[in-house]
């Protein structure tokens, strides 16, 4: 296997990146519980803004590993992409246009275990329980692929899994996106959604796999544009669909007709148990592995490795949405304090009065689930939290800077919407306007004395 043939593999990647950010993977070697340990693991290292790949090697009662933490950091995504942590955004951004076909390879790159019948068991695969009050032990990684029943594209997007027997889970569709709309067209034709699960991916599969691209665009022709080459594609074993051809462990099966059972509760992105869910079944045919298989996982809640790509890829959206028609935006900020998903700051230099109300409402079409927007000047840092509050605090007046939207479309798992979603939208134009005040300002060469002399006087 040559290394242009593992640039899509997730073991690669890790390799990859421990070498060129030693510190950054952490193998953990002590035993740790499938309930609750991970993820606990996962908070405290956040709680010291630290954000390593975690690879456990000793999960009680199974052999195999489990990794994650793939998407928790700001490094690592670009790393994924071969960019500079810096110029993660526009890079990301560029690359969302472009799109690249996948190719199906002869056979896969590596020899599969395929387990079925009465060998199916979603048991033999070390799935964590998150948080006390989770419904169960949840796949949290599990990239969902499925075909349109009318179009034949396919698509592929995460979604939470309950396991709840040897081959049957519970799924919520609650995006209500694409899966959402493939698995009703199957429904009303009678018929159950062929699909398959796959786990232990690249992270620019990851990404690729939150975009919004056209209707008759594949999730994965975007993530071959992010790639800068053809995704990888291996046909499943038991079903009409093709999957990563990388995947360490592939789940197929069937998203059932006319099937609902309870799905829940989960510890959500909102930062609250959602009880919110479509209550599907999936029903598992085959489990298929590579040799000595990774599971992945992804820490559930406000989890960096749940959020921050959700970030990553709203601002790249909003970014290139409001550059089509403002022509000085400066930088996009979609902060995982609001949960990668309802708040974002935008920092540009207006050339035009109402040119800031104008970029608010222009996010807002970006993604339905946002409800918070603030626009601030150039000389504003959208990734300092305190520095838009000040904005806000110095430059905005509440009678004449807020635009506030009723009833309008928002998450269902936000847990302030209406039962249907329905939510308000705030924006909030912190621009100077019209005022003269001037900002006080240390002289660049004085604040490169002070951060060096800060460096010696903190150094050992």
């Amino acid at each position: 296997m040559s290394d242009h043939d593992a640039r899509q593999d997730l073991r690669a990647f890790v390799d990859a990146f421990e070498q060129a950010h030693p510190g950054e993977v952490l193998r953990v070697t002590e035993p740790v519980d499938l309930a609750y340990q991970m993820q606990a693991l996962a908070l405290e290292l956040e709680r010291r803004r630290r954000f390593p790949l975690l690879l456990f090697q000793n999960v009680r009662g199974h052999a195999m590993p489990v990794i994650a933490n793939v998407m928790a950091s700001r490094r690592g995504l670009g790393f994924a992409l071969g960019a500079e942590e810096a110029e993660l955004h526009e890079e990301y951004a560029r690359r969302l246009k472009d799109h690249v076909k996948p190719v199906v390879l002869d056979r896969p790159p590596f020899p599969v275990e395929s387990r079925r019948g009465g060998d199916v068991d979603l048991g033999a695969l070390p799935v964590p329980t998150y948080f006390p009050g989770d419904g169960g032990p949840y796949l949290s990684a599990g990239l969902l692929v499925a075909r349109d029943p009318a179009s034949a594209v396919g698509t592929a997007g995460y979604h939470r899994f309950q396991v709840k027997g040897r081959d049957r889970m519970g799924v919520s569709l609650h995006s209500r996106r694409r899966m959402f709309d493939y698995q009703r067209r199957a429904e009303a034709a009678g018929r159950s959604l062929e699909c398959a699960i796959a786990l232990g991916l690249h992270p620019a599969i990851g990404l690729g796999s939150l975009s919004y691209p056209p209707p008759e665009v594949s999730k994965f022709e975007v993530v071959g544009g992010l790639m800068g080459e053809p995704m990888q594609l291996r046909r499943a074993e038991t079903v009409d669909l093709e999957v990563p051809a990388w995947a360490e462990i592939v789940i197929e099966g069937e998203i059932l007709a006319s099937a609902r059972e309870p799905e829940g509760p989960f510890g959500e992105f909102t930062g609250y148990f959602s009880r919110r869910s479509t209550d599907h079944v999936f029903v598992a045919r085959a489990i298929v592995l590579r040799p000595a298989a990774w599971f992945q996982s992804i820490a559930s809640g406000r989890a960096p490795d749940h959020i921050l790509p959700l970030a990553v890829l709203r601002e790249a959206e909003i970014r290139n949405a409001l550059r089509r028609v403002i022509p000085d935006v400066r930088a996009v900020h979609v902060p995982t304090s609001g949960g990668a998903s309802f708040t974002a700051y935008v920092s540009m230099r207006q050339t035009r009065p109402g040119e800031a109300k104008h970029a608010i409402a222009v996010v807002f079409g970006v993604d339905h689930y946002l409800k918070l927007v603030v626009v601030v000047d150039e000389d504003i840092d959208v990734f300092d939290e305190s520095d838009v509050l000040w904005a806000i605090a110095t430059r905005a007046q509440a009678d004449r800077d807020l635009v506030v939207i009723n009833g309008s479309l928002g998450a269902i798992l936000d847990p302030s919407a209406s039962p249907e979603g329905l939510t308000a939208k705030l924006g909030i134009d912190a621009t100077r306007g019209q005022a003269s005040a001037e900002k006080l300002v240390m002289a660049p060469e004085q604040m490169t004395w002070a951060r060096q002399l800060v460096d010696r006087l903190t150094r050992g």
